[in-house]
């Protein structure tokens, strides 16, 4: 399965990416993790130092073909060359950042991670786990469209609502067969009631609830993997419960809205 997180600057997507893969690579899957963020942090999330410059993903690998950006070299020879392993055996890959300010768009970074989503579709053994900046361009510009499932991480509030809204119509516009909705940082059940009452009004199921508690800023004041700092905490536990949730995607049965 190739799954991408995308919602709100700041709605936990990084956390909720490195937990969730790092949970399920000691479930023994095969994980690989994609950080599509030009500021990338899941390195640190996942519990390595901050990854950048020459690991980034270099768009010399990249053929332009009909049906969107593919890899000139094998997988397992890009994540070799250009990736990382970090902790539970997770490969981790990282999309290119600005080498320096107005160095204009970046049309490549995004090409390079098409790419590497695409060829990762022929392996089925493997779970990808992409983290999507806090930004619509990666809808809008094709780059997750081979994600097998796109997961809205959404807030109980306005704007994190209004942005998975948004985000919502465009996966809805792209060949993502499934898009779902993870409820993050509830505080109580009048929250979750809110998140799957709009959700409802989308078409949009509700994977998953997390609770909101402390164990994640102190994790982060710490520079320490929440996983590690608190691994039997709330939000773990929640994690570990979305994982489940994940075997029963793309069942007849799962209700899931597809694109």
């Amino acid at each position: 399965m190739r799954l991408a997180l995308a919602g709100k600057g700041g709605s936990g997507k990084t956390t909720l990416s490195a937990t969730l893969a790092r949970l399920q690579a000691r479930a023994g899957l095969a994980v690989v993790v994609i950080d599509a963020d030009s500021n990338p942090n899941v390195s640190v999330a996942m519990g390595l130092e901050a990854v950048v410059g020459p690991m980034s993903l270099p768009y010399e690998l990249v053929s332009r073909r009909p049906t969107g950006p593919r890899l000139t070299v094998p997988v397992d020879e890009v994540l070799s060359r250009h990736g990382a392993t970090g902790p539970d055996g997770i490969r981790l890959a990282v999309m290119g950042a600005p080498d320096h300010a107005d160095a204009g768009c970046l049309c490549s970074a995004h090409a390079a991670v098409s790419a590497l989503l695409a060829d990762l579709g022929e392996r089925p053994d493997v779970l990808t786990v992409v983290d999507l900046e806090g930004s619509p361009e990666h809808l809008s510009r094709g780059t997750a469209r081979h994600a097998d499932l796109l997961l809205l991480v959404a807030e109980p509030y306005f704007r994190s609502l209004e942005t998975v809204r948004r985000l919502s119509a465009l996966a809805r516009q792209l060949p993502i067969p499934q898009v779902a909705v993870v409820a993050n940082k509830v505080r109580s059940t009048t929250d979750a009631a809110a998140i799957r009452d709009f959700a409802r009004g989308e078409g949009l199921e509700v994977l998953g609830e997390i609770p909101w508690s402390t164990d994640v800023l102190d994790a982060d004041a710490a520079r320490t993997p929440l996983l590690d700092a608190v691994p039997d905490s709330g939000v773990v536990q929640a994690i570990r419960a979305l994982a489940l949730a994940l075997d029963r995607v793309g069942e007849p049965s799962s209700g899931l809205a597809a694109s």
